[in-house]
């Protein structure tokens, strides 16, 4: 009586597939560009702390510490844009369908030789 009636939207397999890539995708852009900023403040409060409060001044440790964080940057920015492209969905169709064609052509050869070794019409023999 009260109850709406909720008009769901068909999507397909494939769609809903492409959607959660979609989602994923952005997800990690976000996370990178969240990365980015965090790494932009973290330097300039690093910068700030050993030249203006003086901590370790007679050392320049913010280097070090700048130097370390922008390698783990560019490592996140190369699993975002480069690794990703290799790996992505596209890719792991490609890896399981060569891997179930692989399995599939094994067993093709297991039947052969079961056949060629144990014929079905000795072992009717046998049975009669």
């Amino acid at each position: 009586m009260f109850a709406k009636s909720k008009i769901t939207p068909k999507i397909d397999l494939e769609q809903h597939q492409l959607l959660e890539a979609a989602q994923a995708r952005i997800k990690q852009k976000k996370r990178l560009f969240s990365h980015f900023m965090v790494f932009l403040v973290g330097s300039i409060f690093i910068f700030l702390i050993n030249k203006i409060l003086g901590y370790g001044i007679e050392y320049n440790w913010y280097i070090w510490a700048i130097v370390f964080w922008a390698f783990l940057f560019v490592l996140h920015f190369v699993n975002v844009y480069v690794t990703t492209k290799f790996m992505s969905p596209e890719w792991e169709r490609a890896q399981r369908e060569r891997l179930v064609l692989k399995q599939k052509q094994k067993i093709a050869e297991l039947q052969k030789e079961i056949e060629t070794d144990f014929p079905l019409s000795n072992i009717n023999k046998k049975l009669e």
